[in-house]
């Protein structure tokens, strides 16, 4: 229960858009890949990869569609909104994250085609 509340927390974190409040959520080693096909960033370089989508919209919603926990893994199914000058794209994911010790290790997301 308290992993599942963890990542629902730091999706809803978001919204604020106060990088300091996400960046709490992470283990200092986290490692971040915005999709299964990219590179993970990981430690510092995956707090900047985050940084960069934060500063760029003007609004984040992560809308939880469903989740659950197995241990240290917590899946969740979202829909995340961004709110920029320029596109207000919007992405269907599955986020898969490994929580240790009470901050998220690893986060991944596979985008939901079609």
């Amino acid at each position: 229960a308290a992993n599942l509340a963890l990542v629902t927390d730091f999706c809803a974190a978001f919204a604020a858009r106060d990088m300091t409040k996400i960046a709490s959520y992470l283990a200092p080693n986290c490692s971040y890949r915005i999709t299964e096909t990219a590179a993970p960033a990981v430690g510092a370089a995956a707090v900047e990869r985050i940084k960069s989508y934060v500063e760029r919209s003007s609004k984040i919603e992560f809308k939880i569609l469903d989740s659950w926990a197995r241990g240290p893994i917590v899946n969740n199914e979202r829909i995340d909104s961004f709110t920029r000058p320029d596109a207000s794209p919007a992405y269907h994911l599955v986020g898969v994250f490994l929580i240790k010790d009470g901050k998220i290790e690893e986060w991944t997301d596979y985008g939901i085609r079609g």
